[in-house]
């Protein structure tokens, strides 16, 4: 694949189809949204205004972000609310030329405060079936477990959602991961194994690669949510390359959260040139400063070692790494080729 222009390489990564396999919906929040949602449900803010409340994005970890993520998602108190959140998501993605999103969503932060499970699934669900009907993005919902919470409200919030579970297609594990351990919720995941639940699980963002292991060991993770701490772990690397586990790496989050001091020190190309499976996503955009057009562009600038053929390889990647049907994704794949050889040629 010949070597681009700075400006048709951009061209290239905006208009390539590819699939979104990590963003948090809730994290999709922007401040416009949170503050008419607010005014809507008399949910008072500890901002006084959208530029003060995009102010305070400036984090120093995962839990400081975490705390306003937290705050920002007490706004949301009905069906509608969940729906127009996702669907401002869906646009943005449509705009970035996102085929296939599978999006997370946390429901114990909505029903700790009393919001009722049927809001939060079927107001998200609407969503992704009108972002298909009308935006051409196929979407799927991944109900994530706060992992700071205890694995017994875990199994409740399952049990909770399973008059609804035509609604998702599995399940992650998300939130302040140091001193979180995937083990803690190994019967959790069991439980959603023997449902035929798909299984996601974030390791190896802050927390050591002993717990990536754990989330492919003990949780059975079909995916690995950042996971970019593996190079620590030459053999845990070989085996996510031989048995092409997927990592959903976000670089703007990585840097926000101060996992990289700057895109420039990233190892998405190391993590490319040992064979792995890497996709890029966006995180929690609304937060991390980009959606994921945004973060394509950002890391191919930072790393003059990235050019089209990692482009076409993080797209494909992203297809491979996705639990559409095989036929679907081969029609991505497809579509992507035919977008390569016009663009590249």
């Amino acid at each position: 694949m010949n070597e681009l222009p700075r400006e048709r390489l951009h061209a290239l990564l905006r208009q390539m189809p590819k699939a979104e396999l990590h963003m948090h919906v809730e994290g999709s929040l922007e401040p416009e949204l949170i503050f008419r949602l607010a005014r809507r449900n008399g949910v008072p803010l500890p901002h006084a205004s959208v530029e003060d409340l995009r102010a305070a994005y400036a984090f120093t970890s995962l839990q400081s972000f975490l705390d306003i993520y937290y705050a920002g998602a007490s706004v949301l108190r009905q069906q509608e609310d969940f729906f127009e959140m996702a669907w401002a998501y869906f646009e943005r993605a449509a705009a970035d030329n996102v085929v296939h999103a599978e999006i997370f969503f946390d429901p114990q932060t909505h029903t700790e405060r009393g919001v009722d499970m049927e809001a939060v699934i079927v107001g998200l669900a609407h969503a992704c079936r009108r972002a298909h009907a009308e935006l051409g993005i196929s979407a799927s919902l991944i109900l994530c477990f706060l992992r700071h919470l205890s694995e017994d409200a875990a199994m409740a919030t399952l049990e909770q959602a399973l008059p609804y579970r035509d609604q998702f297609i599995g399940v992650g594990l998300d939130s302040s991961e140091r001193g979180h351990p995937p083990e803690k919720f190994a019967r959790v995941f069991a439980r959603c194994r023997e449902l035929g639940l798909h299984v996601v699980a974030h390791a190896g963002e802050e927390g050591p690669p002993a717990y990536i292991w754990s989330a492919l060991d003990v949780l059975k993770a079909e995916r690995i949510d950042h996971g970019v701490r593996c190079l620590e772990d030459p053999a845990l690397v070989r085996r996510l390359a031989a048995e092409r586990v997927p990592l959903t790496v976000c670089p703007m989050s990585n840097v926000k959260l101060r996992v990289f001091d700057t895109l420039a020190e990233h190892k998405l190309p190391a993590l490319l040139d040992a064979g792995l499976c890497v996709t890029l996503n966006s995180d929690d955009p609304a937060y991390f400063g980009g959606y994921l057009n945004d973060n394509f562009v950002a890391a191919f600038d930072a790393l003059p070692q990235l050019a089209a053929a990692q482009a076409y390889a993080l797209a494909r990647n992203s297809f491979e790494a996705s639990f559409a049907p095989p036929a679907v994704k081969a029609g991505w794949v497809a579509a992507l080729d035919q977008t390569f050889a016009r663009l590249t040629a």
